[in-house]
């Protein structure tokens, strides 16, 4: 048998993505007894359409983001830093997100896949796809790797790390291959989303598109009538 997994470590590049891509699938996580760590790049201050000054914006959403882990159950939230619209899957994000990978030392990793889904091109952000190359590069080879980014064990103490399983969200169609049951957590779903005041407040039917969205992916996996799904690109690590 598999050993259980008992951590898990979400990277994503902007507050929400985690609750738009899987939020119902952290909460099936936390209900299992699994503990969840959020590292985010970005702080999201490119985002939003509203006038809240730029200033204001990143430190808004942060809070909003730790106001929405805490719906699911989620205790720790990290922000790396890095300015929104403007990330690449450079050695120092790769770094980062290894530093956090050893620091945490999750069974599973789940972020963004690299790679575009067609269907849905706006799930496919240019952030998303460089946090999803780094965060890949960082689980393979690097955190596992004692001798990458050496100063991560010189100078932070932080031991190599191997993570055995790596979940990717926003996949393409063909590569997806692992649905997850969300309906009893849809509730908290919503819950979490709707904590991004600056960016969800204006959607009055986040609900229903979102219901309609998770009906169609767990029809397309075959989960019963009236079920809602998540669905990943489920990748084990040997």
């Amino acid at each position: 048998m598999p050993e259980p997994v008992r951590r898990a470590l979400v990277v994503t590049a902007h507050p929400d993505d985690v609750d738009f891509g899987a939020a119902g699938t952290v909460a099936t996580w936390v209900d299992a007894g699994i503990d969840v760590a959020y590292c985010i790049c970005t702080s999201g201050d490119a985002g939003g359409s509203d006038d809240t000054p730029r200033a204001e914006m990143g430190p808004l959403r942060e809070a909003e983001q730790r106001a929405a882990a805490a719906v699911l159950g989620v205790d720790e939230v990290r922000f790396l830093g890095y300015p929104d619209g403007r990330l690449t899957a450079s050695i120092g994000l790769r770094r980062d997100i290894s530093r956090e990978i050893r620091r945490f030392r999750p069974d599973r990793v789940l972020t963004h896949s690299p790679e575009i889904w067609w269907r849905r091109l706006g799930a496919s952000h240019p952030d998303h796809r460089a946090t999803g190359e780094a965060a890949l590069a960082a689980v393979y080879p690097d955190a596992r790797n004692p001798f990458a980014h050496p100063e991560l064990l010189a100078d932070e103490g932080l031991e190599a790390w191997s993570v055995r399983e790596l979940w990717l969200m926003a996949a393409p169609d063909e590569r997806v291959d692992h649905a997850v049951d969300v309906t009893a957590a849809f509730d908290r779903k919503i819950a979490a989303l709707r904590a991004h005041v600056s960016q969800t407040a204006h959607a009055d039917d986040l609900s229903d598109r979102l219901r309609a969205f998770h009906l169609d992916s767990a029809r397309r996996h075959d989960l019963p009538d009236g079920a809602l799904a998540e669905v990943f690109q489920v990748v084990p690590i040997g």
